[in-house]
């Protein structure tokens, strides 16, 4: 008989339950990966019963699913869900939780506990679960861990610690759901089973490499949140330094979630302190005068650094990484800027006619790869032009949509596959070379954030920092190529 197994979801009645964690179950189920064993128990402190739950769940589905639900699979898959009420803090509840999962699973069921609430929960929660007993059963339990994973080093390397005196790392599942994202993972395979980009893939060949992460919306209702965090702590403390250690790392040696995360820590740890004439902040005009935003608000919602990271491959070459509110556009993308011939022997008069290679990974929303090279315009003597040569994975893999990033950081969980989860010196790292930049950017002493319209591309001294390097930030506009922001 298979082993019985339970995902319990505490703050079951949050948004994030509704909208990606049972959309994405429901979806793995439909295409049969979900285990046949598994049962989904939602924890909350809400007076619901599992009819209602699941009523609630239903919608959910129907909304978010991209067009996935069907009634006669609903009705299969809503049976492994139920509701179970209960307070975050009250050892009693968990007391009750535990005694239910083994008279109705028995006690060799296993458990994987997700935390999908506020952080300030997360120690109470695991508290509760070590008071249980649930840190002493290594191979039967898991903890599926929201971020944001501290608001600092000190705060991460205290919750680590916390969670250590009863669970082990390996029990541990730390989520960036952008490590999750197909094309994110797509990175990996794309460097290291094509012999034509690896040999190149270095400071001989590459002249820096850009990371985008454009939003379009403004904080709006998460502006309470987000004036506590600012783009520094939500965007580049994880998604961006993990897309960073993505395009940078060694080839690893085994494809496992050792070896994957020993070789983006290496990144981590080669990469100097980021020093503050190379940053540069911004915040865009309106924002201080949004409900929940503190009248003379420094958080940044925009922010651009060039850093280096120093070992072999890399020595050198500028690594310029950006993310913002209130952007033109929605978009995810990795540039690798290509160096110019040694000799260029086309030349225009007077004019140098050279133009770059760029290789761009766009990991949202139009995902795909694109590469620009030179070729000479028909019909002329030596004019020259930039052409583009795109994939797109809609072409080449049909319409359906790309599975969402929790279908697959979901089914990893439950796999025991934590290649991609951040590991704990992974999370401190990183913390270790943002805190100063926000240390800086919080200091009342220190030049407030740069202001900039909503719908531009943020203040022009981010132009400034990359000019001696190709002169401009770099965005994907499909077949009409790699083009320059302003």
């Amino acid at each position: 008989m298979e082993q019985p197994a339970a995902l319990i979801i505490f703050g079951a009645s949050g948004d994030l339950t509704r909208r990606k964690l049972i959309p994405s179950l429901y979806k793995l189920f439909v295409k049969g990966r979900l285990p046949d064993n598994l049962q989904i128990i939602g924890f909350a402190r809400r007076e619901w019963d599992d009819e209602h739950f699941r009523n609630l769940l239903q919608e959910g589905v129907q909304q978010f699913s991209k067009g996935q639900y069907q009634d006669s699979q609903w009705e299969i898959f809503e049976k492994r869900v139920e509701y179970f009420r209960g307070n975050l803090t009250v050892t009693e509840d968990f007391q009750k939780l535990k005694q239910y999962l083994i008279d109705t699973y028995g006690e060799q069921c296993r458990h994987y506990f997700y935390l999908a609430t506020s952080p300030k929960f997360f120690k109470p929660i695991i508290g509760q679960l070590a008071n249980c007993g649930a840190g002493e059963q290594e191979n039967l339990n898991r903890i599926i861990i929201e971020k944001p994973f501290g608001t600092d080093r000190a705060s991460a390397v205290d919750l680590n610690e916390f969670i250590h005196q009863s669970f082990k790392e390996e029990q541990i599942y730390r989520i960036d759901h952008y490590l999750g994202k197909e094309t994110a993972q797509n990175m990996l395979f794309f460097r290291f089973s094509n012999t034509i980009f690896e040999p190149i893939w270095n400071r001989n060949y590459i002249d820096h490499v850009q990371i985008t992460v454009a939003e379009s919306v403004d904080v709006g209702h998460r502006a309470g949140y987000y004036d506590g965090a600012g783009v520094l702590r939500d965007m580049f403390q994880n998604h961006i330094f993990q897309l960073l250690a993505l395009t940078a790392m060694e080839a690893p040696n085994n494809f496992n979630d050792i070896a994957l995360r020993n070789e983006k820590v290496k990144v981590l740890f080669s990469i100097p302190p980021i020093e503050m004439e190379n940053v540069v902040l911004g915040q865009y005009d309106g924002y201080q005068q949004t409900e929940r935003v503190a009248s003379d608000s420094r958080t940044s919602t925009f922010a651009a650094m060039k850093l280096f990271v120093n070992n072999w491959r890399w020595q050198g070459v500028p690594f310029y990484l950006r993310s913002g509110k209130a952007l033109p556009q929605k978009t995810s993308e990795i540039s690798i800027y290509f160096r110019h011939p040694p000799h260029n022997m086309f030349m225009k008069g007077h004019q140098d006619t050279q133009f770059p290679n760029v290789l761009s990974i766009i990991i949202q929303p139009n995902e795909g790869i694109h590469l620009s090279f030179a070729t000479k315009q028909p019909d002329s003597y030596k004019d020259m032009q930039s052409v583009n040569m795109n994939f797109y994975y809609s072409d080449n893999f049909g319409a359906e949509p790309l599975p969402d990033a929790y279908e697959r950081l979901l089914l990893d969980a439950l796999n025991g596959d934590a290649s991609l989860f951040a590991r704990a010196d992974e999370i401190e790292r990183s913390w270790e070379l943002i805190d100063p930049v926000i240390r800086y950017a919080e200091d009342s002493n220190n030049p407030a954030p740069f202001k900039y319209d909503k719908g531009s591309w943020g203040p022009s001294q981010a132009v400034d920092l990359i000019e001696p390097n190709g002169g401009c930030w770099l965005i994907s506009h499909g077949s009409s190529g790699i083009m320059c922001t302003i």
